[in-house]
């Protein structure tokens, strides 16, 4: 199947937070039980996603369910060729810092 999402080597060389979440998006929309899982628990409806897109709290929630399951964050990273840092600065460039992390 064809992706119009960019490819590892370019998510890689850029490293762009934004890039890296929108093929998170596309990784999972091609997954149709993890994408309907991502979905029940965010509340999100499918004709929402276009929009909520452009939502930096949407990108965080959709980061967050990644990281939260190591093996589907590491298939993630083994699909589309991205690094595990890039998948991580992405995270942490959408998720606020926990009070744990030292950063308040």
């Amino acid at each position: 199947m064809q992706s119009n999402f960019k490819t590892s080597k370019q998510l890689a060389a850029t490293a762009d937070p934004q890039e890296t979440a929108i093929a998170v998006l596309g990784w999972l929309a091609n997954d149709p039980d993890l994408f309907g899982r991502f979905l029940a628990l965010t509340g999100v409806e499918p004709q929402q996603v276009r929009n909520a897109i452009n939502d930096p709290g949407f990108l965080a929630g959709m980061l967050d369910f990644l990281m939260n399951h190591e093996p589907t964050a590491i298939a993630f990273c083994e699909a589309t060729n991205t690094t595990p840092e890039a998948l991580t600065a992405a995270w942490r460039h959408f998720s606020p810092p926990g009070l744990d992390s030292g950063e308040y």
